[in-house]
């Protein structure tokens, strides 16, 4: 029996990889994009100046996002299963799911970034997080390796 493909799951896949490329149109594009998108002042002086601290945060972030963008791809059973699939999509879907809910707390650690973006930035977080939630829900019982049984 072929099992549905996860559509929760391949949504949340496509919003980090959205993430991710935004990221990149960061590096790219430098302080402008670092602007657009929140990421403070002193980032985007920092990107034009040719500093290479937002670029090396920038690409961790990508990478971060790309491989959770993988894990949920796993779990809607669109490539192979990967290694601590259940315990992956959980966290993934918490932290996506706390930054899109604490963003008040944090607001302060980070004085440049714009109450425009605090909102804009948190509900897509939600919005990702609540996919991902969702999907992982939904495919629990799928999401563990069959045992190889030896008869």
């Amino acid at each position: 029996m072929q099992l549905k493909k996860n559509k929760f799951l391949i949504l949340g896949a496509i919003g980090s990889a959205m993430a991710a490329l935004a990221h990149l149109g960061c590096i790219a594009f430098g302080g402008d994009w670092y602007r657009f998108f929140g990421a403070g002042e002193q980032m985007a002086r920092m990107a034009e100046q040719g500093h290479w601290y937002p670029a090396a945060v920038t690409s961790a972030l990508v990478v971060i996002l790309l491989l959770w963008s993988l894990y949920a791809l796993s779990g809607a059973r669109v490539i192979v299963h990967l290694p601590f699939l259940r315990l992956g999509l959980c966290v993934i879907a918490g932290i996506y799911l706390l930054r899109g809910m604490a963003f008040v707390g944090i607001m302060r650690m980070f004085p440049d970034n714009s109450l425009s973006f605090w909102l804009v930035s948190s509900g897509i977080c939600l919005s990702i997080g609540l996919l991902y939630a969702i999907g992982t829900y939904q495919a629990w019982p799928q999401l563990h390796r069959q045992a190889v049984r030896v008869e």
